[in-house]
C-alpha cells in the first residue's frame, strides 16, 4: 500500500481535503459515523489510485468521484447484506437504524434533500454544498454538463413542489 510507504504526503492530502469529503459524505449519508467511515476508505482508494489523476478537471472533483464511487460500493454492498439478512428472516430495519442525528433538529435543508433521490443529492450537494462547477460535477458524477443541468434543474422543481414552495409570485 503507498500510504504505508509515504505516510508523510497521504496525512498531507487527508489534511487538505478531510473537510470537503466529510462534509460531501455526511450530507449523502445523512449518517456521521458511515459518512466518516466511507471517507476513510475514500482516501485509501484515492491515495491508491493517485496515479490514475490525469490533471483533468480539478483534484477535488476528482477526489469527490472516488468519494462518491465508494458511496454507491457502499450501498450496493448494503443492499445485498439486507436481502441476505431478509432472507435468513431477520429485520434488515433494525440494522438501518444506525443513522445518527447531531441534534434533534434536522435542518432545512435535510428536509429539502431528503426528497430527492441519492444521485440527485449527490449533484445538488456536489453544486451547492462544495461550490463545484458543472463540469467539476460532471467529471464527480460521471455525467454529461447538459445531464448535470437538467438534474439541478429537476431536483429544485422536486423540492419546489414537494414543499410548495412558490417562487413565480405574480400578482
Amino acid at each position: 500500500m503507498v500510504a504505508q510507504q509515504n505516510p508523510a504526503a497521504f496525512g498531507e492530502l487527508v489534511r487538505r481535503h478531510q473537510s470537503q469529503v466529510r462534509n460531501f459524505l455526511r450530507k449523502l449519508t445523512r449518517d456521521t459515523v458511515l459518512a466518516d467511515d466511507l471517507a476513510q476508505d475514500a482516501f485509501l482508494h484515492a491515495w491508491n489510485k493517485l496515479h490514475t489523476y490525469s490533471g483533468k478537471g480539478t483534484f477535488i472533483g476528482w477526489l469527490l468521484k472516488v468519494a462518491y464511487t465508494t458511496f454507491l460500493q457502499s450501498k450496493r454492498k448494503s443492499s445485498r447484506y439486507n436481502e441476505i439478512l431478509e432472507e435468513a428472516g431477520h429485520d434488515a430495519d433494525a440494522r438501518s437504524s444506525r443513522q445518527t442525528e447531531e441534534s434533534d433538529e434536522i435542518s432545512d435543508l435535510d428536509k429539502f434533500l431528503a426528497v430527492l433521490t441519492n444521485d440527485e443529492r449527490a449533484v445538488m450537494i456536489l453544486s451547492y454544498a462544495c461550490g463545484l462547477s458543472h463540469r467539476e460535477i460532471g467529471d464527480a458524477a460521471d455525467l454529461p454538463i447538459g445531464t448535470v443541468k437538467s438534474v439541478i434543474y429537476r431536483s429544485k422543481e422536486k423540492i419546489r413542489e414537494s414543499f410548495d414552495i412558490d417562487d413565480h409570485k405574480y400578482g
